[in-house]
């Protein structure tokens, strides 16, 4: 390992809002799950992931313009997580925080609709029908999400990768989910939603090499969440 990645993981250590716990799928509900807002933010606003946040562009813009709601980042690189968790710490961004895991565990850190948006930016869009459960937006990863998003929550896809778009939203259509924006090609048209604008490092990359960029928001039907939300109901404090 590079002395920078050393030294970035080091100082990471001294960060207040960073997260880098030790667990597995065997380990025990994490002691903040269901109290974000009482022992990170000390306030009650919503709270708002980004999942595979790579750099943290999207936490860290979004909690900039928005001082009312709490922006947590996760991803699972941390050399990655570093440029954004500096950030908010440097410039002091109170309402911001950076949380070091494997996704595949995010249901022991959220409770029952204690999350009020997803952000999935960029995933890994695991091509190979055999990695199809470790897509983000798989049907597994959504049963996830439904766990701990509020029955009006929004999830927003942003993605270079047409394939994964589309399988998404024809699994989305297939859980009679309610399409709130879609589009394989968000930046056609010059007249770009609100933080629609926030651009990855990759997201840079991939339109300097004339790639269109994908976008979907949706929300999960409510007796989807319901039955998620009661089938975990007896492992909810």
């Amino acid at each position: 390992m590079g002395k920078d990645k050393l030294k970035r993981f080091a100082e990471m250590e001294t960060f207040q809002r960073v997260f880098q716990p030790q667990v597995d799928y065997h380990s025990p509900e994490h002691e903040l799950r269901g109290c974000w807002n009482e022992k990170v933010f000390f306030n009650t606003h919503p709270i708002v992931l980004e999942l595979g946040c790579g750099r943290g562009e999207y936490t860290v813009e979004l909690a900039k313009r928005y001082p009312d709601k709490n922006f947590i980042g996760i991803d699972i690189k941390g050399a990655r997580i570093w440029r954004g968790a500096k950030t908010i710490n440097d410039e002091q961004i109170l309402n911001a925080a950076f949380l070091r895991i494997r996704m595949e565990t995010i249901e022991k850190f959220f409770n029952r609709a204690e999350v009020s948006d997803i952000w999935i930016t960029f995933p890994d869009p695991q091509p190979r029908e055999a990695k199809e459960n470790k897509r983000l937006s798989s049907l597994l990863f959504l049963k996830r999400y439904a766990s701990f998003l509020k029955p009006d929550g929004i999830i927003h896809l942003k993605t270079d990768n047409f394939p994964l778009y589309d399988y998404t939203y024809n699994l989305v259509e297939s859980i009679n989910a309610s399409v709130i924006a879609a589009t394989d090609n968000l930046y056609h048209s010059t007249d770009i939603p609100l933080n629609l604008d926030i651009k990855t490092a990759y997201e840079k990359k991939y339109l300097a090499e004339g790639k269109p960029i994908c976008y979907l928001a949706f929300r999960l039907p409510s007796d989807f969440i319901s039955k998620i939300s009661f089938a975990k109901s007896d492992q909810l404090p």
